[in-house]
């Protein structure tokens, strides 16, 4: 047809589903085949030095060089005998993604002979360069020196010929430049100061895990279709696009049976990531077309990080050989559901206790209520830095609409937890706490057995909900690294313990009984923590009214709500539970800030870029077509008779030219937007102004443009329409 649209749909109809070929056996033959784990360590490496390893890992302290060093003889072998011919430090730098540079497993000699190596000191650290990667200041451009160090509570792995070890990525002055760093302090944190909370209720419990189980929510589009779509290809959003006449509204899609291609491309998916270690076990379709999910079993908070990293790199190799491309953009179609990526987290003791969920008895059920008030007042306290750590240019557009969580944060309990609070409040000491973590659901149908109903129900509008045993941070977007909201969660849960423990110490000192003591102080918190809990429709008009009135943070500029880093609470928050200092503080936000620019300058050049050559040239002839038809039209009949025959032609031809001039003006005014935000003197004022001018003016730009495509003759339009990107498999 001469047309890139048509050629591309061509294509992506022509794809079948890609032949994958069963793996050998059940799952517990081929899980965790390409990891170095504890159970495979046996066989490679001495008693003693493993001994000495574990004990080193599992009680937090440092692991000796020589340690590294008999280590990585292990490793090595392990990894040769498996194919890897090289190794890399395997890091999170503050990109959001990861970073890996290759080294092969030789070095020569001095006879110029080659000789297999990998050291303790290539295992335990090596010197990325810190000037390429953001920093927010703490590292200049010609200062290059930075550090990746070996984390021996991540296990190593292999992807193809390469053996990835991850690790923490930190700045020669001895900075946080990633994630992982801080994700770890503040897991220790937590660990430590719930711990000593658990120290009132149990004498056994040595040790605190916070565990993280995600869901990743993802689409998926033909990669004919992607190529024939430059926003996609270089934002991963449709930057225009009317709905289509279907999308979701039939709530057909969720839930439903996948498609045989994409069934081929999870089965795949899945095999490669249990093969890494990653215990995924769901797989379904998501609410909106094209859109999917998958889920693994929880684990610690670190590992679990680490595994979702990198099963979204396995998802895009993958999906190349489906001839798929992977969006993981929190909103790459308007006016569709978009894509998060839930956070699941609770705490778990090594007496095996959860200690989010409900206990058998009214001294357990203390122990819980007393875990589940200080989480809710820690994100009452840091509601605003909550939010924070989960906005971005691209969560920006899910936030708020198609069921995603609004930019307000605040915590579902459900009704039962909620009574439970409610009569707390007003008893006395002495009452027994009774929670029913269960009840029986008689449908009184034959041959259907009772359902055990939870002791919450699910509130899809909540950012932050209670389900049972666990809160589910549901505002992380799909394409985030989630160790930037757990490391918040979890610093934010720590110091509030703290400050709970300190109370109930001071006042136990003081001569008053512990159980009094934890009734007065949990009583006390319920009512304080008030304005945090809402269980109604966080979409309402009148809930952002009432949640300005309870004092919550409903900012809803991106730029001014990262502001919430640099908070006095915030920094004193950091630096008392020492996860991050003011200085990494202050380079967060501005490697926060620049990285909100840098998209939204790609983006609003793309767009300029698509109606200029797309849109503009397909209106102009279109128009001119319909201009020729008029004159010829003019030249067969009177003109009594065209005055009637040309009125449509004249009102869309008029209609053509009002949008088309709005979009031309647009374009240079959004131009003249950009040049004056980028010579805004700071990263923030830069941001604001991408923010409150350039934005703006990209959404008035994109409703011109959607409503030439339902002007414009099917037919000349050259980028693939949403029923095609969305329904095409």
């Amino acid at each position: 047809m001469g047309n890139v649209r048509f050629d591309a749909i061509r294509r992506a109809m022509e794809h079948k589903p890609v032949n994958v070929s069963s793996p050998e056996g059940r799952v517990k033959d081929y899980f965790a085949r390409d990891v170095f784990t504890r159970d495979r360590m046996k066989e490679y490496i001495s008693e003693d030095v493993l001994q000495q390893l574990f004990d080193d890992v599992d009680n937090g302290r440092t692991i000796h060089r020589d340690i590294a060093g008999t280590v990585a003889i292990g490793i090595r072998k392990w990894a040769m005998e498996h194919g890897a011919t090289h190794y890399t430090h395997w890091f999170q730098p503050l990109t959001g993604g990861t970073a890996e540079k290759h080294d092969a497993f030789f070095t020569l000699n001095r006879d110029g002979q080659l000789m297999e190596e990998f050291s303790g000191d290539s295992l335990y650290q090596q010197e990325p360069d810190a000037s390429s990667f953001p920093s927010g200041g703490i590292r200049n451009t010609f200062e290059a020196r930075g550090y990746s160090a070996w984390d021996p509570s991540s296990p190593v792995f292999l992807i193809g010929d390469t053996l990835c070890i991850p690790t923490v990525f930190v700045a020669y002055t001895g900075e946080a430049l990633d994630y992982k760093t801080p994700l770890i302090r503040s897991t220790a944190a937590l660990c430590h100061a719930a711990r000593e909370v658990c120290q009132y209720f149990d004498k056994q419990v040595k040790h605190v895990h916070a565990n993280l189980g995600w869901e990743q929510e993802y689409f998926l589009v033909d990669e004919s279709l992607y190529s024939a779509r430059p926003d996609l290809m270089l934002t991963g959003r449709t930057l225009m696009g009317h709905n289509s006449a279907k999308s979701q509204q039939l709530e057909d899609h969720y839930f439903g049976a996948i498609p045989a291609r994409v069934l081929a491309f999870m089965q795949e998916l899945e095999y490669e990531a249990l093969k890494a270690g990653i215990p995924v076990r769901t797989r379904h379709n998501e609410v909106a077309p094209n859109q999917f999910e998958m889920a693994p079993i929880f684990e610690d908070v670190n590992l679990a990080n680490d595994h979702n990293l990198l099963v979204m790199s396995i998802m895009e190799r993958v999906a190349e050989r489906h001839h798929f491309r992977v969006l993981l953009h929190e909103k790459p179609y308007a006016g569709v559901n978009g894509s998060g990526k839930h956070c699941n987290w609770s705490m778990s003791t090594n007496t095996g206790i959860n200690l989010l969920a409900p206990g058998k008895n009214p001294y357990q059920n203390l122990q819980f209520i007393t875990f589940l008030v200080n989480v809710l007042m820690a994100v009452q306290r840091h509601n605003g830095l909550l939010k924070a750590s989960i906005v971005s240019a691209t969560n920006e557009h899910r936030l708020g609409a198609n069921e995603a969580p609004p930019a307000i944060i605040s915590v579902f309990l459900g009704k039962q937890i909620t009574a439970v609070l409610d009569k707390l409040e007003h008893a006395k000491a002495e009452e027994a706490i009774i929670i029913n973590a269960k009840k029986e659901m008689k449908l009184g149908v034959a041959n259907i057995p009772e359902i055990l109903l939870d002791n919450t129900d699910r509130n899809r509008t909540s950012p932050f909900a209670f389900t049972g045993n666990r809160f589910e941070f549901r505002a992380v977007g799909s394409s985030a690294n989630c160790g930037a909201s757990m490391l918040a969660l979890n610093a934010a849960v720590a110091e509030q313990l703290m400050l709970f423990k300190a109370e109930v110490d001071r006042r136990i000192e003081q001569g008053e009984p512990k159980e009094r003591v934890l009734f007065d102080v949990i009583k006390r918190y319920i009512v304080e923590c008030k304005a945090i809990r809402f269980d109604g429709n966080g979409y309402s008009d009148e809930w952002k009214q009432e949640a300005a009135e309870r004092g919550l943070d409903c900012e809803t500029s991106v730029p001014k709500i990262i502001d919430s880093y640099l908070s006095p609470t915030s920094i004193e928050m950091f630096e008392k539970t020492s996860v991050l200092s003011e200085a990494e503080l202050q380079s967060r936000c501005e490697v926060k800030w620049e990285t909100y620019v840098k998209k939204l300058q790609i983006e609003s050049r793309v767009m300029g870029d698509l109606v200029v050559n797309h849109v503009l040239p397909a209106a102009k002839r279109y128009q001119t077509m319909l201009l020729q038809n008029v004159l010829a039209v003019k030249q067969v009949f009177s003109e009594d008779e065209t005055a009637s025959l040309n009125e449509m032609d004249y009102s869309i031809i008029r209609q053509i030219e009002h949008h088309s001039g709005a979009i031309f003006s647009g374009v240079e005014r959004m131009t003249e937007a950009r040049h004056r935000a980028n010579r805004m003197p700071d990263e923030r004022s830069k941001a604001l102004a991408y923010h409150d001018d350039v934005l703006p003016l990209m959404a008035d730009i994109r409703e011109h443009a959607d409503a030439l495509e339902l002007i414009i003759d099917d037919e000349m339009w050259t980028l693939p329409k949403y029923r095609e990107l969305m329904f095409v498999h």
